[in-house]
């Protein structure tokens, strides 16, 4: 086996979900999505559905971190997760205090708690740019072309078109906030990833094959 983590990021429509799937399956691994958020909110001692809502929206961030322990306090919890100092995720935290970074930070310990445990499938969470430089992680996005998406989402949801480019749109804006807001990452490029995969043309299955092929290569 080459690579212990597999990280799949997507946009909406793309198919991650499905491949993610059947990738974790075949390789025996975890699949690991919405478990990073209840990691996050058992370290954190908030309900998952604010971490989930927060990851989006920021107002919720607020709310969030007035049921949040003191920088101190995180900052043992994220090192107990992670076996990585705090000051490896955000420098400034310990030193001053609780601010809106510790969500981040949390839902960075995660994500680095589940890869260290390795054989895992962690689809979401841009968890490719959390592992960036990690050994023995691969970094794959799945993605289409903007028209084949919308086209997707209306013969999925048996909705109008403009409502499904709606949708789309909307999932696009906050998917690039969420990378600049939590990784400062102004712009998603294919050299974020290792791997590139188009399902405009390739089936799920081919799509799985390559994802396989890459996994099962040496690290």
């Amino acid at each position: 086996m080459g690579f212990c983590v597999v990280c799949i990021s997507r946009t909406t429509a793309a198919g991650g979900e499905t491949v993610g799937q059947a990738v974790a399956q075949q390789l025996g691994f975890q699949y690991v999505d919405e478990q990073i958020i209840e990691r996050a909110a058992q370290q954190a001692q908030v309900e998952p559905r604010l971490v989930a809502k927060a990851e989006h929206r920021q107002p919720l961030l607020q709310r969030l971190l007035e049921k949040m322990k003191t920088g101190t306090e995180m900052a043992g919890v994220v090192t107990l997760a992670t076996g990585v100092s705090i000051d490896a995720f955000v420098p400034s935290l310990a030193a001053s205090g609780t601010d809106a970074d510790d969500l981040r930070v949390m839902i960075r310990a995660a994500i680095h708690e589940v890869a260290g445990a390795g054989q895992a499938v962690i689809v979401a969470h841009a968890a490719s740019m959390a592992l960036a430089n990690t050994e023995g992680v691969l970094r794959v996005l799945v993605t289409a072309s903007t028209e084949t998406r919308i086209r997707r989402v209306a013969e999925l949801g048996r909705i109008i078109r403009e409502e499904a480019e709606r949708r789309i749109a909307t999932s696009d804006r906050e998917r690039r906030e969420y990378f600049q807001r939590f990784y400062k990452v102004q712009e998603e490029l294919a050299t974020h990833y290792d791997l590139v995969i188009n399902t405009d043309v390739l089936t799920t299955a081919q799509a799985v094959e390559v994802v396989l092929t890459a996994a099962r290569a040496p690290a």
